[in-house]
């Protein structure tokens, strides 16, 4: 098994499932042991944390809107890219203000079963609030997903 890829691809968009990522070019069973794996990508220097799947027959990962506006990258475009397998633990911090909330409903066991991406959108939408009413309007929303054990 390999330790790295780089390769050059196109961006693609998939409008039905509004999803932009890549196709990996190589049979990654065989090269990183696994049809799912975590991976950390490289893209013009900056480093994305997310993981490869099977969709429509295909090895795809996705690359989040976030990361592609950071980046300066667009559906299209032509990319290096590198990838390897991510072998660290993926955790997220989560804010004290939703922590509270997670031990006053206990829920905190539902919350561990998210996983790792489910969590981190969580987080971020939280976090990316900007007045104190939107940031407990979306601690709110986040408390009745987890509760109604809706991602």
């Amino acid at each position: 098994m390999a330790d790295k890829q780089t390769f050059s691809c196109v961006l693609t968009k998939n409008d039905k499932l509004d999803a932009t990522g890549i196709e990996i070019p190589f049979d990654v069973e065989a090269v990183f042991g696994a049809k799912r794996v975590a991976v950390k990508a490289v893209i013009n220097g900056a480093e994305y944390r997310g993981s490869i799947a099977r969709m429509s027959g295909k090895y795809m990962l996705g690359i989040p809107k976030e990361f592609r506006t950071r980046v300066g990258i667009a559906a299209g475009d032509n990319i290096v890219i590198t990838i390897e397998k991510d072998t660290a633990e993926r955790t997220v911090e989560i804010p004290a203000d939703l922590a509270a909330a997670l031990k006053e409903t206990k829920l905190g066991d539902a919350w561990d079963k998210l996983s790792y991406t489910h969590k981190k959108e969580h987080v971020r939408a939280i976090e990316e609030a900007k007045a104190p009413e939107t940031r407990a309007r979306r601690i709110d929303k986040a408390i009745e997903m987890v509760a109604a054990k809706r991602k």
